[in-house]
């Protein structure tokens, strides 16, 4: 594994088998009475949260403790960072304080990045979300829950998607979950095809690996996995489409969509979800919704994630100042 996990796009297929792989058996641990493992038992994880969430702090603070790591949770509201502290002394604080690793979640792109590079801080990075740019963790959850779902828990092991048709359906242009499964599931060889208004979609989006469709009802019946984006209104600074109910028209799935679908197609959303627009109820609580599996499956990942990073036979990170210089020569 690399050192730290800014973009799905850094993923080789190798890596990114490996993680899925590794995630399947940190998954048997949430089926034990006590779910814990020893394995970064005396490493501190700061989880650096400069943005809003539920999901993807209490996902990874959920994989940390079952690590047995030591886990700091920092939220911009109400530290120094509300008083003008920079990215680069609250970076040099947690250095000073001897933290392991350190999961960043930021409002701009690029953000961890900067983190990860620029010697403030040396210790492994985690992107948790970034701007409209990367969430590659959520990448890894998503293509997990598809490979568990359309190859199998345990035929699965060692494979990829590959021949598989993924589509992304909503608010591509300020999704950061669609730019990393594009990356992701191109490596590992799956077929994506984005679907949402003109208005919503990037510019520049003809160089990714990936097809665009404006019609959805065409491209329902040849997917194997169809996974809704939440219209992110708070990064919205127009009006990107007439009404609500005209998206939900043409761009929403409900029920009479989803017969569309092949049998074995499944329906994904990375939350949360808007029910009523890009998804309705009975879609959302139907057999073939994976929304709760894709929680689920997140820590596993995350554990997976911070296991490689920390806890492999040979660690990012080292207990001594002497041998982390060593490290990095």
């Amino acid at each position: 594994m690399m050192r730290h996990l800014i973009s799905a796009a850094d993923l080789t297929r190798d890596d990114a088998v490996l993680i899925l792989d590794t995630a399947e058996e940190m998954a048997r641990v949430a089926d034990r009475p006590i779910k814990k493992l020893p394995t970064l038992r005396g490493r501190t994880i700061c989880n650096l949260f400069f943005e809003d969430s539920t999901r993807t702090r209490i996902s990874f603070e959920a994989a940390e403790k079952r690590l047995s790591a030591d886990v700091i949770n920092f939220a911009a509201k109400g530290s120094s960072v509300s008083k003008g502290e920079s990215l680069k002394d609250t970076a040099q604080t947690l250095e000073a304080m001897g933290v392991d690793a350190v999961v960043i979640r930021h409002g701009a792109s690029g953000a961890p990045y900067r983190l990860a590079t620029s010697g403030w801080i040396d210790a492994p990075v985690v992107n948790a979300g970034d701007g409209t740019h990367q969430h590659p963790t959520q990448a890894l959850l998503d293509a997990f829950t598809m490979r568990r779902r359309l190859v199998g828990r345990d035929t699965g092991l060692g494979q990829d998607l590959a021949g598989r048709r993924i589509t992304l359906v909503g608010d591509v242009l300020h999704s950061r979950v669609a730019r990393s499964n594009v990356d992701l599931l191109h490596t590992l060889g799956a077929e994506v095809t984005l679907v949402a208004p003109p208005t919503l979609v990037p510019v520049g989006v003809e160089t990714w690996p990936c097809e665009v469709s404006y019609d959805l009802d065409a491209v329902l019946p040849k997917s194997d996995a169809v996974m809704m984006l939440r219209v992110q209104r708070e990064r919205m600074n127009a009006a990107f489409f007439p009404t609500e109910r005209e998206y939900s028209r043409r761009y929403g799935l409900d029920g009479e969509r989803m017969a569309k679908m092949p049998e074995h197609a499944i329906v994904m959303h990375p939350g949360p979800m808007v029910r009523g627009m890009e998804i309705t109820a009975e879609v959302a609580d139907s057999d073939r919704c994976t929304v709760v599996e894709q929680v689920a499956n997140g820590v596993s990942v995350r554990m997976a994630v911070l296991y490689l990073l920390l806890g492999g036979s040979e660690p990012a990170v080292t207990t001594t100042p002497a041998a982390r210089t060593e490290e990095n020569k």
